[in-house]
């Protein structure tokens, strides 16, 4: 049955090649939740993640004759979305603000923390929401989208150092708002 879906996904994409407007809005269709999920790792407002989703896959059927199915289309199409993302974040001005590292200290714990609750998990979230655009960029690039500093540097045209003390930074702030939450909860 896995052998039928992917034939009709790569019939799918052939047709959407061909201009294909029933097969491109079959694809939006079945993608467009994922890809909105994508988004909204990024952004915080939902109507903006939309936008960019759209606009991502307009530049993905404007572009789809440059995917060979040797990949995976979701793969590809999920970058064309992060790099949508960072266009946005650029292009509404919400510069990397490029703080000194050395103003922040981090205080070491040795509490155990149950990060698995769904209260913790909640509060994890709001905490990630909380965050300046740009060091949402950052965590989000790194801890969700799993990129390497040096990818990071490459797509973001800043050095591999800057992007480790950005990092450093995002850990710094989402520690001190879950050290000032009262419903986060330690073992």
């Amino acid at each position: 049955m896995k052998v039928i879906a992917i034939n009709s996904l790569n019939k799918l994409i052939e047709a959407a090649k061909d201009n294909d407007r029933l097969s491109q809005q079959k694809l939006y269709a079945r993608f467009s939740p994922k890809m909105l999920a994508v988004c909204r790792y990024y952004l915080k407002d939902v109507q903006q993640a939309e936008d960019v989703m759209i606009a991502g896959f307009l530049k993905c059927f404007l572009k789809i004759n440059t995917f060979y199915s040797n990949g995976s289309f979701e793969g590809w199409l999920r970058q064309i979305m992060v790099r949508e993302c960072i266009d946005f974040l650029r292009v509404k001005k919400n510069s990397f603000n490029h703080s000194n590292i050395d103003d922040f200290q981090v205080e070491d714990s040795n509490e155990t923390i149950d990060l698995l609750s769904e209260q913790n998990i909640e509060v994890i979230q709001q905490c990630i929401d909380n965050l300046p655009a740009a060091c949402k960029l950052f965590f989000t690039l790194y801890v969700i989208e799993e990129y390497k500093h040096k990818e990071i540097a490459e797509m973001l045209d800043i050095s591999i150092g800057t992007s480790k003390k950005q990092l450093s930074i995002v850990k710094v702030k989402i520690k001190e708002q879950l050290k000032n939450n009262p419903k986060f909860k330690t073992l």
